[in-house]
């Protein structure tokens, strides 16, 4: 490490930008060690996810009965699997005590999104599609908010 010496004599260390790539390590350091003190892209996405499925579930609860949902990274997609899309929802009704159960995959869905906006729409979406599926209406009519365009 290069070192300069200050008037008095003392060593310094010379701060400079390495290669020119900016500020090195996180922006803030946490309050608590080993907690970070921004929410991680699954975090964003969890609370995003939980507020669209909060809203609708709430409109269409007395409809919809009982119905868990969830959010997984990927889909476990078979390898004899023939379409060349990946699947961004799963939906799978209940039966009995069973609930049925809507499944939201993060990674897909982020990957068609460039955007905060696009990634609100693209759930927003993909939520409405899966409910008005499951209620047998038009997804117009499950929210106001969708968009069939997008």
């Amino acid at each position: 490490m290069e070192e300069t010496r200050s008037e008095v004599g003392v060593p310094r260390r010379r701060i400079r930008d390495r290669r020119g790539r900016g500020m090195r390590g996180p922006a803030v350091l946490p309050a608590v060690p080993g907690q970070p003190e921004r929410p991680t892209a699954r975090e964003r996405f969890d609370e995003l996810a939980l507020d669209i499925v909060t809203d609708i579930d709430e409109r269409w609860q007395d409809r919809l009965g009982l119905v868990e949902y969830a959010v997984e990274d990927t889909p476990q997609i078979p390898d004899d699997w023939s379409s060349g899309t990946v699947p961004l929802s799963s939906l799978v009704r209940g039966s009995g005590a069973t609930p049925t159960r809507l499944v939201l995959f993060r990674r897909p869905i982020e990957h068609r999104c460039e955007s905060r906006t696009d990634l609100e729409a693209m759930v927003l979406t993909v939520v409405v599609e899966q409910v008005a599926e499951l209620l047998g209406i038009d997804a117009d009519q499950v929210d106001p908010r969708y968009d069939a365009g997008d």
